[in-house]
Formats: C-alpha cells, sequence, structure tokens
C-alpha cells in the first residue's frame, strides 16, 4: 500500500515553488523522496527556496523561467533534462488573483479595469496552458507523466468581486479534462492529467480581503465559514496529501478529474 501512494525519486517540476502554496508542495514532496524543480521568475527567491530544500537532505533544482514565455520554459525543460533526463510531475501552481482585477464592494462588472482583467486571466490560463504544452510534450514522448493543475471553488460557482479569476479557473477546469483526454487517447493511460480546487486558504494574496489588520474575520470571511461546513479556513498543508495521491500510482485510473479540498464548501448549499 505504501509502494501505491510513493513518488520517490519522480522528477516533479513546480511552478511558483517559491510561493506559498507551491513551497509547501514542494517541501512535502521532497520528503516523500521526489526530485524537485523549482521554477519561477526570481532566481534570489528560487534559491532562497532551494537551500531549504536541500538543508533538510532534498534533491532540488532551481530554474528561472516565465511561465508565460514559452523560449524561457523550452530552456528550462533543457536545463532539468541535462539534470535528470526525465520529468514525471508536473504541478501547475504558479497563478492567483491580482489586486487591479478585483472589485471593490461598491463596484459593479462595468467598473472593471480590464487590463487587470487580461493580466489575470493571462496568468491563470496561460500560465498553465504554456507549461503544460513544454514539459507535457516530454511526458508524451515518454509514454508517461502526471500534470496536476489548480482549479478553484470559483470554478463551481459565482464568487463576487474575482470575476476574471473565476472566468479563468473555469477555464482551467475544462482545460484539465480536454487535455486529460486527448494525452490518453493519442499518448496512452500512462500520462494523467487532473486538477484541485481548493477551498478557501489565508495567503498573501487574499489576506487583506479576508483578515482585518487586528486579525479578525472581515465580512466576506464571515460568509466563507458560514457556507463551510468545517467551520474553518484551511491550511496550506492540507493540499499536499491531496496532490501526492494524484501523482501517484494510487491514481493510475484518474484523469481529467477535479478534487475539492475545501473543508465542505462546495458540497453544502448553505441551508
Amino acid at each position: 500500500m505504501k509502494e501505491m501512494f510513493s513518488i520517490e525519486n519522480k522528477v516533479a517540476v513546480i511552478t511558483g515553488a517559491s510561493g506559498v502554496l507551491g513551497g509547501s508542495l514542494a517541501k512535502s514532496f521532497v520528503k516523500a523522496g521526489a526530485k524537485v524543480v523549482a521554477l519561477g521568475r526570481n532566481q534570489k527567491t528560487l534559491d532562497t527556496c532551494i537551500k531549504e530544500l536541500t538543508d533538510s537532505g532534498g534533491d532540488a533544482l532551481a530554474v528561472e523561467a516565465n511561465v508565460l514565455n514559452l523560449e524561457s520554459l523550452e530552456n528550462a525543460s533543457k536545463k532539468i533534462l541535462e539534470k535528470y533526463g526525465k520529468i514525471d510531475i508536473l504541478l501547475n501552481i504558479a497563478g492567483g488573483n491580482i489586486p487591479t482585477a478585483t472589485l471593490s464592494p461598491d463596484q459593479s462588472f462595468f467598473d472593471m479595469n480590464m487590463d487587470g482583467w487580461d493580466e489575470v486571466t493571462d496568468l491563470n490560463i496561460n500560465g498553465t496552458v504554456y507549461p503544460s504544452y513544454v514539459f507535457g510534450k516530454v511526458m508524451a514522448e515518454q509514454g508517461s507523466g502526471s500534470i496536476v493543475n489548480i482549479s478553484s471553488m470559483a470554478a463551481y460557482s459565482a464568487i463576487t468581486r474575482v470575476a476574471g479569476y473565476s472566468a479563468a479557473k473555469s477555464a482551467i477546469t475544462n482545460f484539465t479534462q480536454w487535455l486529460a483526454t486527448d494525452v490518453a487517447l493519442k499518448f496512452g493511460d500512462k500520462i494523467r492529467v487532473n486538477a484541485v480546487a481548493p477551498g478557501f486558504f489565508i495567503g498573501d494574496q487574499n489576506r487583506a480581503i479576508l483578515l482585518n489588520p487586528d486579525g479578525s474575520l472581515t465580512d466576506r470571511s464571515k460568509k466563507v465559514i458560514a457556507k463551510t461546513p468545517m467551520q474553518r479556513f484551511g491550511e496550506v498543508e492540507e493540499l499536499n496529501g491531496a496532490v501526492q495521491f494524484l501523482c501517484s500510482d494510487a491514481a493510475s485510473f484518474i484523469t481529467g478529474a477535479l478534487l475539492p479540498v475545501d473543508g465542505g464548501f462546495s458540497a453544502f448549499s448553505g441551508v
């Protein structure tokens, strides 16, 4: 049973690895014996991330790359293959909402900053599509691999104020299903594509909207908790097991799936 869930010696490319979610997954994967490749735009930040991973005894490599630049990703792929000779796992973690694409409570869609809309949809859609295109091609050539994308509760039903982010994450859910189907039909059953849909976790991107300066819940947070049967926010580490499961042989017949990790938010009507 332990071997079924193992990712030991797998080469895992993690975009956004220097962020809160990506960093947590990188630590978890190294601890599980995977060889982690941390991708990001800032080499200095990546080096700090890698030092923490290697100091704990992990096998990790930092590669500077921009998820919105195909040439940058192609160069990263060459470096990874030179080092490890294969790519087993791709975690598309880079993404998230941005302030310029977030409406204030008194604004409507018609007050949207369309530059912000373009930025958030580009980051969250193409920031997943482009790495999948480059690293997924390696998996197709080697005949095996697992891709895990990040969707959102916003892909299930409307969440106010974040129209661009919601549209992008809905697209990720659809793209996950589409790519899973395409690679299975054309390259075999050893390449799988799935997604997780995190519930509400407090991070750098949403802290100001969920917590008041004194640490108390905002009105928006109170609404979130009221619709979460577990009556709390998630801890970022609580995503690690779900992602590892999807990358392991224990999930060998799972592809095109969207796994909510949300404390029951998506299951509850609120009544």
